[in-house]
């Protein structure tokens, strides 16, 4: 415990006498690996071991993601690698309408800007970074070559996936009436959050809408999905440019979500009507 305070104090020491040049010009690269666990609800319980074995390697291009973040002390820009699909030798263009685009952030601005494409239609959602309330904990890990510290948060779970759609959704949006015929409201998601951050590289960046820690994020579980970095870059060769995208229709983050809403609705009511 005690090598690790002195470890931590080297740090600051080092980051006092850092000249206002060099934190200007601090950019870096971080490429992450995410993994998400197949949820298969009720359906699972009917299925074969080979069945959910094809599901498995169906939805691989969904269940594993490698993204990388492009940041400097004040920006970051987060986007997917695209890979193509194994089995069919396509991307997932279904899968596409709901998955997270390129994300900007700016952290000293509280500024989020994300490139979103709906089922053709580009739009630019613009809105505040997603306050997030750490608890520091007091474990700590190396991940890599880097020190890192565990963070722990709670977070509402829409507010992770809110580019994300699940038929489910629209059965909880739904206004259900008590006894006297009062509106309940509908109970909001929570989503546990573990982050391990690293103080030796100092910005307050992570992967996805996670951020706001005093040091890179390294790793993230959440719910059943797990973003780990692989590699880090600092002050590459090559000079990191990064711009908010500028391309699309201007949202919010909620107004977008009322978009994927009406033509999910519009879309089961046409379903409906065909089976007539």
């Amino acid at each position: 415990m005690r090598s690790t305070i002195l470890k931590f104090l080297g740090i600051i020491i080092i980051l006092a006498f850092t000249k206002p040049e060099e934190v200007q010009q601090f950019q870096g690269k971080a490429i992450y690996f995410s993994k998400s666990k197949m949820e298969l609800g009720r359906w699972g319980a009917r299925m074969s071991e080979a069945q959910k074995k094809q599901i498995k390697a169906r939805l691989k291009n969904r269940l594993e993601k490698e993204y990388v973040l492009n940041f400097n002390k004040k920006e970051s820009y987060f986007m997917e690698e695209e890979k193509i699909d194994a089995i069919s030798g396509a991307t997932d263009s279904w899968g596409k309408n709901f998955s997270q685009g390129n994300q900007y952030k700016n952290v000293q601005d509280n500024e989020l800007v994300q490139s979103q494409e709906f089922y053709g239609k580009r739009f630019l959602v613009k809105d505040k970074l997603q306050k997030i309330d750490w608890k520091i904990e007091k474990e700590s890990k190396k991940i890599g070559n880097y020190l890192c510290f565990k963070a722990t948060a709670t977070i509402p779970s829409k507010e992770l996936t809110w580019y994300d759609f699940a038929w489910s959704d629209l059965r909880k949006a739904e206004k259900k009436k008590d006894s006297l015929g009062n509106d309940i409201e509908p109970q909001i998601e929570m989503t546990k959050v573990e982050a391990w951050y690293t103080p030796q590289i100092p910005v307050s960046h992570g992967p996805g809408e996670y951020w706001g820690l005093p040091g890179l994020i390294l790793e993230v579980t959440a719910g059943n999905r797990v973003m780990l970095c692989s590699k880090v870059v600092i002050n590459p060769k090559d000079k990191i440019e990064i711009e908010a995208p500028e391309k699309g229709k201007e949202i919010t983050k909620l107004a977008y979500q009322e978009v994927i809403k009406g033509k999910m609705i519009e879309m089961r009511n046409n379903r409906g009507r065909r089976r007539r």
